[in-house]
Formats: C-alpha cells, structure tokens, sequence
C-alpha cells in the first residue's frame, strides 16, 4: 500500500470517529434538553397578574387558561440563567397581593418545567380567588406595581420583559382610564434597560373594541415613552 493511501485512511478514520463523538454528545444534549437553551443569552421575565375585579383572569376559567397557556410559551423557550418572577397586583396595599414567584432557569429548573408551573399557576387563578387564597381587588394599580417592581427587580444586566395579564384598566390615583384619564408621563431613567412590554388581556370585559383600541393607544403611548424597545397588547388570539 503506497503511502498516500495509508494517510488518506488514517484521516478518513480520525474524521469518522471525531464525527461520531460529536453526533453522540448532541444526543446527549438533546435528551437532556440542553440543545437550545444553553446557547440562548439570559433574559430576565417579570409576570404582573392583575386581580381586580374588573379583569375576567379572576372568575373566567376559559380565558385564564389562553393566558397560561401564551405565557408559557414565552417562558418555556428561555436560555440557562433567565431569571422569571411572578407577583399579583390590584390594590396598592401588600397584605392584598403577597404572593410571590421567583427562579432562574438552570438544569434542575429547566423552562419547560418552569413554564409548566407558571401555566397551572395562572390557569388556577379563578379558582384561587373563588377559595379565598388570592383576592379580588377593587383597585387596578398597574403603574404602581410597575414602580415598585422594577425598583425592586430592576431591568439592567440582562434583557428584560414585562408581561401583565391584565385588561390595562388602570384604576388608581394616577389615572382612571375608564372614565377618560390619560397615563402619566414615565420616569424614563427607572425602565432604563427593559426591552419589552406585552399586556394579555387588553380590553378584556369591557366589550367595546372603540374602548380596547383607546387602552392600547394609551399604553403604547407610555411604553414608548418610557423607552420600551416593543410593546404588544392583545385583546385576544
């Protein structure tokens, strides 16, 4: 056997064999689930689930089941290390909304789980409220929520997404939506790193699309104003 024949099948088997090792360890990864999510940047996920009396999320067991289920989604596809929290909110008072939902997303809190958990969570919130662990609140203070939380979570050192499942009825002393208030201009320098805010729910429960159009309006209006890089408000889907 002439030498060039020797050396092509020694590369020909070095090839084959680094090809194998490379085929079992993305098998591995993808039995563990490891494919996708540890090539994806960490983001940083904080759920508002408003519980106010007007949103149907608290006695709608339908539409709180299409809410689980679109956050989910979103949480389900996060990269190792993303941080997800959850809170309530409605009434600015804390012994109203105590409950709180935090973790990163790591090998033993894989998304898929995670979004698991958060989609039983909100798809329960009708019946939460009917047996008296969570309230029904007569207030809808969405600003203020977003006030305290970023102050306390806060949106630097990752990209970070703002999800309310809430009918963006705001109700408080800063504006009263259902009666023709405009919101408030944003301190822009406290959302300063937050990328996203999405609003599922939109509108929900007033049964007017002139009203939910007008809601949408005013919220767009504020995130961009608050430096939001995208907003999305969804009535339904």
């Amino acid at each position: 056997m002439r030498m060039g024949d020797i050396m092509r099948g020694f590369v020909l088997g070095a090839l084959t064999a680094v090809a194998l090792a490379a085929g079992g360890a993305l098998a591995m990864q993808i039995s563990h689930g490891y494919s996708d999510q540890s090539t994806l940047h960490p983001e940083r996920i904080i759920i508002g689930l408003d519980l106010s009396k007007s949103n149907p999320l608290v006695d709608n067991p339908a539409f709180a089941a299409r809410v689980g289920q679109r956050i989910s989604g979103i949480v389900s596809r996060l990269g190792m290390a993303s941080e997800v929290h959850v809170r309530t909110f409605g009434s600015y008072d804390p012994a109203s909304n105590g409950f709180a939902y935090d973790t990163v997303i790591s090998v033993r809190a894989r998304p898929e789980r995670v979004a698991a958990e958060i989609q039983r969570l909100i798809a329960n919130t009708p019946r939460l409220v009917a047996s008296g662990r969570w309230s029904s609140q007569q207030k809808t203070n969405i600003l203020a929520f977003l006030d305290n939380y970023i102050r306390a979570i806060g949106c630097s050192g990752m990209p970070t997404t703002i999800i309310l499942a809430s009918d963006g009825i705001e109700d408080s002393e800063y504006a009263r939506l259902n009666h023709g208030d405009d919101l408030p201009r944003p301190d822009q320098r406290l959302y300063r790193g937050c990328v996203r805010l999405a609003i599922f729910g939109i509108g929900q429960g007033t049964g007017s699309p002139i009203a939910t159009s007008r809601l949408r309006q005013q919220w767009d209006r504020w995130a961009r104003s608050a430096g939001f890089a995208r907003f999305e408000a969804l009535n339904d889907w």
